[in-house]
């Protein structure tokens, strides 16, 4: 006797701290969660295990991690990519084809320029503007 087999769910719902409950459905490039709400191209890659919050948009061809967290609002430019645990604050903006490095934080408000480089366990302030160049050094703002 074959068993009838079944299809996994495509979404989560999670209850937050404040006891709502959110639904996350699984992007079909890769797996990671992303909020409703949010808006993730088809051409971007969310691995399992990132999470995308409502209202955040990851554009073209950016590249989530696992272990990723991109908050409310946040905005991800085209080819950009949210290394492994990096953790992206609310409202803050990553530019086109900027690279931010393993467990990174990038704070609410705070803006990466386009083709930026920010390594690993960096630390960018709440509203903060940064620019770097192809090596990650600070340009002059």
């Amino acid at each position: 006797m074959i068993g009838k087999g079944t299809v996994g769910k495509n979404y989560v719902d999670i209850e937050d701290d404040q006891g709502e409950t959110l639904r996350y459905r699984k992007h079909a490039n890769g797996r990671g969660l992303v909020a409703h709400g949010a808006k993730v191209a088809a051409t971007a890659r969310v691995e399992a295990g990132a999470y995308i919050e409502p209202r955040a948009h990851v554009l073209e061809g950016a590249q989530i991690a696992a272990g990723a967290w991109i908050e409310p609002g946040a905005i991800i430019g085209p080819g950009a990519i949210i290394d492994a645990n990096a953790h992206i604050g609310p409202e803050a903006a990553v530019g086109a084809k900027a690279k931010i490095g393993v467990r990174s934080f990038i704070g609410a408000r705070a803006q990466v320029a386009g083709g930026s480089l920010i390594g690993d366990d960096e630390k960018i302030l709440d509203g903060e503007k940064i620019a770097t160049d192809l090596r990650g050094f600070r340009l002059a703002a």
